[in-house]
């Protein structure tokens, strides 16, 4: 009896129909839950378009506009700015310090440095909603701690959360223990990455100080993470929505306002889906734009291993 022989594929397509059922899955997804929706927001934000309206007008840059020019649009792009302002720089430094700290500790104690490294995570394990309540015991204007101790101290207590002029930099400063944490974790890969040797070449060649050590090695070795951690902390910085939900939703006066809490407040408070598609459009340029521009300036400082 004869038997029938089925043809086989030519390498090229096999290959191409294997790439296919691996990519395919996750390209689809990808299309599905980022690129179309990403291109309705953009389109939503010309449009004048609320949510549960059964027509909308296409109304330019009318939203744009409205965005830039009124006192509360403006105020909301300023306090996100502000906000980044203090939070990316002060993060990466004093998350820098602590790694390198507890990286020092790890040398002659593993078990110290584990306790202080899962001390300085336990902010971004924990939920930000649940930490954000408990800052807000702490800041309370009569019953806080922090004004407590403050005053045994002989310094009078402020109303962090309800002061105009306080209240975006206290936000800010919670900003900066959240991220302090998720940072230092980074560098501490990036430390511990960093060849033996270079330490004892930079000693010949008399960097046997710990700051010319710090100059001459680890900073230039620390490039690719610093890369990293900045990209990272600006776009944590820009989306910041948790602490101002919960501890200020955008007052007193919207002194606290940003993008992203704006964003909801219009979209999912007053429904105004359109100027809300309007915010988000600008701060993915916001985030883009300043994604593109440290990673410009900084590959160029960049040493790579």
């Amino acid at each position: 009896m004869a038997t029938v022989t089925t043809p086989m594929l030519p390498r090229r397509v096999h290959n191409a129909l294997t790439d296919l059922a691996l990519v395919g899955p996750a390209t689809l997804a990808m299309l599905c839950l980022i690129f179309v929706p990403a291109v309705l927001v953009a389109v939503l934000s010309f449009t004048d378009y609320q949510f549960g309206a059964k027509a909308f007008n296409w109304i330019g840059l009318e939203n744009y506009v409205e965005l830039f020019t009124d006192r509360t649009g403006k105020r909301a792009v300023f306090n996100t700015l502000y906000y980044a302002a203090i939070v990316i720089p002060c993060s990466m430094i004093l998350s820098l310090l602590v790694a390198m700290g507890v990286h020092q500790v790890a040398s002659w104690n593993k078990t110290c440095a584990n306790i202080f490294r899962t001390s300085f995570f336990l902010p971004v394990a924990a939920t930000l909603v649940a930490m954000a309540t408990v800052w807000e015991m702490l800041l309370h204007p009569t019953l806080g701690l922090v004004n407590i101790v403050l005053d045994m101290i002989g310094i009078g207590g402020e109303r962090w959360l309800s002061d105009r002029k306080l209240v975006l930099t206290t936000l800010a400063a919670i900003g900066v223990w959240e991220t302090v944490g998720y940072n230092m974790v980074l560098f501490l890969a990036g430390l511990a990455s960093i060849p033996r040797h270079l330490y004892e070449a930079a000693e010949i060649d008399g960097a046997d100080r710990g700051w010319e050590r710090f100059w001459t090695v680890t900073w230039p070795m620390l490039g690719p993470t610093t890369l990293f951690v900045m990209v990272i902390t600006a776009t944590r910085s820009f989306r910041v929505f948790e602490t101002v939900a919960t501890l200020t939703k955008g007052g007193p006066a919207f002194a606290s306002d940003t993008l992203v809490y704006a964003m909801y407040r219009e979209g999912f408070i007053y429904f105004k889906a359109g100027y809300a598609s309007a915010i988000t459009m600008v701060f993915f340029i916001f985030v883009f734009a300043l994604t593109m521009l440290k990673v410009v300036v900084a590959e160029r400082k960049v040493h790579y291993r």
